[in-house]
């Protein structure tokens, strides 16, 4: 810690006595200036003790008032009036302006030569600099031993909440809390999940400071927390928060700072490995798909303990024609990664270059914590859609991979972000087309008969509907429209040549009747 008033005071060579401000002693002294200004206030920084003998402060109170004035408003933490040379003793306005305004007020006696008080003052400060470098040496020294023994990661969040007296947490790159000691800061760190969003969708390395009562803090505790992401690239990796009782102090900030990076150089580290074990999962994953499951099963069991086993579904994400997400891609795999690891849930992930653009191909448990969390990631990226498959055996992934496959076609064709199987096998016609391509199909067809029915008497559409509801039966669709049948058959007519087209073809009725459900009416 600096210096303080109350640690100057307490020097009893200096023989300093406190005049006003005796209950502000504890503000640390940054600096010590000596001016005889009447306003030295452009030559301060703030947190300095200023030094005078008051040779050119005015005589009246109301000038030695604005005189503290100016200096309390600058920032300066204490005055020392030297008594002897112009003032044989400190002038009573002084006093009460000072008191006034809450600031400490010291008589320096003629012996004390104002040098000495700076010599003290700046040793303290070299003091407090060579500690925290000394500090912040061993912090660094003890948080490495930490970060290359077993379980790294979690052995430099314990260390670390244990330098700074307070709390440490760790997340994951989705946002998840993965350590936290000490365990009893579980809490707080789990409140934390709103602004470790907010973080995530920033480039890396980024920080957010939350002071005592801020809201993303439960004003019950009081913390003082800093959340810093983790990345090298402007991509989080991961995330750190720590919680102490009182700010960061510049030595404490050294510690963190060494802890961030020993934490950036160990996710990057494991990203690594991560890549060389996705590679292998993405072939093993094409095995599988390829039909040879039995193969990839005991090449699995040697390196990841095994493979998905029980129901499972294929998912295949993707992006429109010409739309760039292959940062959302990535982001799909490493949560997905993350989601598994999570709970213990095996997987298998693979990209691959494709047409229009690149895909994803994940093979997951039914309805598992894989699966939800790749729905979860579609629905947050615009311009990313999901093909999800049946639920299948994993001897049946093949079939599944094809079903997926086609339900992704769907998902992009239409727009949407995720499209199951079991949509498009059981769903209606319309959803398998553009929609786009259907509009523009229904308004060219129907365009004859819905100007008739501006311009003339009729109601053309909508008796085609009734008819066609019913399947060509006439006297069925007049009582639905409450018309005449022979009405409906004249209307009928006027469609035909309106149309230029027979009612009887089958497949004009199928087209009139898709455009009917797709169009406005």
């Amino acid at each position: 810690m600096p210096p303080t008033l109350a640690s100057v005071v307490r020097n009893t060579s200096l023989h300093l006595t406190v005049i006003a401000g005796a209950d502000h002693l504890e503000r640390p002294v940054r600096w010590v200036h000596t001016s005889e200004l009447d306003d030295p206030t452009p030559f301060l920084e703030g947190g300095e003790l200023l030094l005078t003998t008051g040779i050119k402060l005015g005589r009246t109170a109301s000038q030695l008032q604005a005189y503290v004035h100016r200096l309390a408003d600058a920032g300066v933490v204490g005055l020392g009036l030297g008594v002897g040379l112009s003032h044989s003793e400190v002038p009573k306005p002084l006093v009460e302006a000072a008191a006034q305004r809450g600031l400490p007020l010291l008589r320096v006696p003629e012996p004390t030569p104002f040098i000495a008080i700076s010599k003290v003052v700046s040793a303290a400060i070299a003091a407090e600099q060579y500690e925290a470098v000394t500090t912040s040496f061993e912090a660094q020294e003890e948080l490495t031993r930490a970060a290359l023994g077993k379980d790294g990661t979690t052995a430099v969040v314990r260390r670390l909440a244990a330098r700074l007296g307070g709390w440490a947490a760790l997340y994951d790159g989705s946002g998840a809390l993965s350590v936290v000691a000490p365990d009893w800061a579980a809490r707080r760190a789990g409140r934390l999940a709103a602004e470790v969003d907010r973080l995530r969708r920033r480039p890396a390395p980024s920080s957010a400071a939350l002071q005592g009562r801020s809201p993303g803090i439960d004003t019950a505790d009081e913390d003082y927390v800093v959340v810093q992401s983790l990345g090298a690239d402007r991509r989080a990796r991961g995330f750190l928060a720590v919680g102490t009782e009182d700010r960061i102090t510049p030595t404490e900030r050294y510690v963190l700072n060494a802890a961030v990076a020993l934490l950036t150089l160990t996710l990057e580290r494991s990203r690594e490995l991560r890549q060389a074990e996705e590679r292998m999962g993405a072939a093993l994953l094409r095995m599988v798909l390829a039909g040879e499951v039995a193969t990839a099963r005991q090449v699995a069991l040697g390196l990841f303990g095994g493979l998905p086993e029980g129901t499972i579904r294929v998912l295949v994400a993707g992006t429109a024609q010409g739309a760039d997400a292959s940062e959302a891609l990535s982001e799909l795999a490493e949560r997905a990664e993350q989601a598994g690891g999570r709970v213990g849930e095996r997987l298998l992930v693979a990209r691959e270059d494709g047409d229009p653009g690149p895909r994803l191909i994940v093979l997951a448990l039914d309805n598992g914590a894989v699966h939800r969390a790749c729905l979860g990631v579609v629905e947050e990226h615009e311009g990313v859609s999901l093909g999800v498959s049946a639920p299948a055996a994993l001897d049946e992934a093949g079939v599944a991979f094809a079903q997926a496959e086609r339900a992704l076609a769907v998902a992009l064709r239409g727009g949407r972000r995720s499209v199951d199987h079991e949509e498009v096998g059981a769903g209606s016609l319309l959803p398998l087309l553009g929609e786009e391509a259907v509009t523009a199909f229904a308004e060219g067809l129907l365009r004859p008969l819905r100007e008739h029915d501006r311009t003339a008497r009729g109601d053309l559409v909508r008796s085609l509907r009734a008819w066609l509801s019913r399947h060509g039966q006439w006297d069925a669709a007049a009582a639905d429209l409450g018309v005449h049948r022979h009405t409906l058959r004249y209307r009928m007519r006027r469609v035909e040549e309106l149309l230029g087209r027979s009612l009887d073809d089958t497949d004009v009725r199928m087209e009139l009747w898709l455009a009917l459900r797709s169009g406005e009416e």
